[in-house]
């Protein structure tokens, strides 16, 4: 009985060696996954890669205070059915402080613009033509992160093409609300009559700008709310008491934009670039230095006002695409086609937005020299990144801002093509 039991153990050896190598191998493969670029605690402001379509958006506030919050609104309006709401802009009135905040957003996104608009001219910009990914430099770079239609066929390697201004940064739209406090949501049936806008520039609008061709609704006292629900009794006392205030239009605006920065921007042409004049090569080029300069002060401005509006003036983000809502609650256009949107009939997952979904930074790979050659798929880790207007204005000649030194890497020596095998 042993003995015929021995041949069979003997042929069964070679296959459980095969298994147990098999899964050795496997093992092996999965201990040499490439790390990511965010493990780094020196590091840990590199953004990362884009997340999975299923995945759904971090919330900024946890939710259980969210929970909290919703249970504390509940009780209050348990004890006290009807009351006027105090606080603006829940109230229907405007932030005073943050009047002159919209404004100032206002005229820089206006100069950011412009000054956008010029330093393309100089400085070349690259952008993929099957996915959105932007690179600042005359050559594209070779890191392998192409998503776009038949990336597989290509590995994920991008195909460059030139790119504009509306590359560097985008303003995601909105629908723009005549009253935010009454009627705060758009219905589906109001998709095409209703106007979109930048997010950026309802955003200002709610917070006290005012122009013609959007205009808004401005109250005099504050609403009431009625178990939950908002109640105008200014709209029924009658319609002489309302507001509607549009004194101020675009081109008005644009009359008050004669500042420094205004002068020197119109003063900047890049024509003579090409002609061999010492003198006219280092003028322009201290021009190009002072735009680029001028140009990440109104980026830095748009950043500090839009922060400050959102403490107060609520935003609607999707948890699921990039579509934005400002004001108290998202729209009910069913227009999300993005995961599980068949479950919610087309509609948008709302949740809080962030300061990125209104701004929408466009981050691009560092370059420490426009003239080296591209960045190469094997070093990627040891490359940082920064918004798109930032290297636009460091590529220009302007200094690289100290909040943005850890995100771009400028510590780290990225070694040559011919060092990566001598890398550990």
């Amino acid at each position: 009985m042993q003995r015929s039991a021995l041949p069979q153990i003997a042929h069964i050896n070679p296959l459980s060696s095969l298994i147990s190598l098999g899964f050795r191998s496997i093992s092996v493969r999965t201990l040499t996954v490439e790390p990511v670029e965010g493990d780094d605690p020196l590091y840990a402001d590199v953004p990362k890669l884009p997340r999975t379509k299923s995945e759904r958006k971090p919330y900024p506030t946890p939710m259980k205070v969210l929970i909290q919050r919703a249970k504390e609104e509940r009780e209050a309006r348990k004890a006290q059915p009807c009351q006027m709401l105090e606080t603006p802009p829940e109230n229907g009135l405007l932030v005073p402080e943050l009047i002159d905040v919209a404004h100032q957003v206002y005229r820089a996104r206006q100069l950011l613009l412009l000054g956008i608009s010029k330093l393309v001219n100089v400085i070349p910009v690259q952008r993929c033509r099957y996915c959105f990914e932007v690179h600042i430099g005359s050559v594209g770079h070779e890191i392998r992160t192409c998503s776009g239609p038949k990336s597989g066929f290509r590995s994920a390697t991008h195909v460059w093409q030139k790119g504009g201004a509306q590359d560097v940064i985008y303003f995601p739209k909105c629908y723009h609300l005549y009253d935010r406090v009454g009627k705060p949501r758009v219905v589906h049936d109001e998709r095409h009559s209703v106007r979109r806008i930048p997010a950026i520039l309802e955003l200002c609008i709610q917070a006290g700008l005012d122009l013609k061709k959007y205009p808004t609704k401005r109250r005099t006292k504050p609403v009431y709310c009625i178990e939950g629900r908002v109640v105008d009794f200014e709209s029924v006392a009658g319609k002489d008491e309302m507001k509607i205030v549009s004194d101020l239009d675009e081109s008005q605006m644009e009359t008050k934009l004669g500042t420094r920065s205004e002068r020197v921007w119109n003063s900047v042409s890049f024509d003579n670039l090409t002609k061999t004049d010492n003198y006219t090569v280092r003028e322009e080029a201290n021009n190009l230095r002072e735009l680029s300069i001028m140009t990440l002060e109104t980026w830095f401005e748009i950043i500090s006002g839009a922060k400050k509006i959102m403490e107060k003036y609520k935003v609607q983000t999707c948890g699921f695409c990039p579509e934005v809502q400002v004001g108290p609650k998202g729209h009910k256009v069913r227009m999300c086609k993005a995961s599980k949107h068949q479950s919610r009939n087309g509609l948008h997952a709302w949740q809080e937005a962030t300061l990125d979904d209104v701004i929408g930074p466009n981050y691009v790979w560092h370059v420490h020299d426009l003239h080296a050659p591209a960045l190469d798929n094997n070093l990627k880790r040891y490359y940082g990144k920064a918004p798109a207007v930032v290297e636009l204005c460091v590529q220009a000649g302007a200094p690289i801002p100290d909040q943005y030194r850890s995100m771009m890497r400028v510590d780290v020596v990225p070694p040559g093509r011919d060092e990566v095998d001598l890398v550990a």
